[in-house]
């Protein structure tokens, strides 16, 4: 393979690039849209709110696919569909647990949606090693832009395919108390809040 100058580098035309508005432009940026970001956190403390908000922000541009695989779609996951503002208008895929095999097979097909979240990693523990991740899922739509979602123990995404997907990730999301931290390669980053009120009584008054 031969190798590319830095002029190659340097002049080589971006992807097709992800569209957000407001404050997650601000604290994104401007990704491209392939590969993978993660966003983790610990037991109800809103990664899956602030995942559906931002699916919810994303389909305003693009269609999306939201895989459910650990919570499934009762009424505990719709009602936080609906906590997240998720509307019957939004451009939105819904599936629960599938196989990795299976989500290849489907998302290589034509006209399917090109960001996919997978809710969420422990589903995939015993299917996919962490370094089978990039080359067996990632790399195997590489037109898509997957979005993981992880829980967290010791301060560190869980399991260790999560922890993968970390080092993978343009995009990290760390949700702590109804806040989203975020840490993008394509911006200085930024925080938002998920819900002022809970998160008011998690952090204090003061913060």
């Amino acid at each position: 393979m031969r190798s590319l100058t830095t002029r190659n580098i340097l002049s080589k035309k971006p992807g097709a690039i992800v569209a957000l508005e407001g404050a997650l432009s601000d604290a994104i940026g401007e990704p491209e849209r392939k590969g993978c970001w993660l966003v983790y956190g610990a037991e109800k403390n809103g990664k899956t709110w602030f995942s559906l908000m931002l699916a919810k922000a994303l389909a305003q541009h693009e269609r999306v696919a939201y895989i459910s695989a650990e919570e499934g779609t009762d009424k505990s996951f719709t009602d936080n569909c609906q906590r997240a503002g998720i509307t019957a208008t939004d451009n939105i895929l819904w599936d629960e647990y599938m196989s990795v095999d299976d989500i290849i097979v489907k998302f290589k097909k034509p006209r399917t949606p090109n960001i996919i979240f997978i809710d969420n990693m422990t589903m995939y523990a015993d299917e996919l090693l962490p370094g089978e991740l990039k080359k067996r899922l990632v790399d195997a739509l590489p037109r898509k832009l997957f979005v993981f979602l992880a829980h967290e123990e010791r301060n560190s995404p869980y399991p260790a395919v999560a922890r993968m997907a970390k080092k993978l990730a343009k995009v990290i999301v760390h949700v702590v108390g109804l806040k989203a931290i975020i840490a993008s390669r394509f911006s200085a980053g930024g925080e938002l809040v998920i819900d002022k009120e809970k998160c008011a009584l998690f952090w204090g008054e003061n913060k």
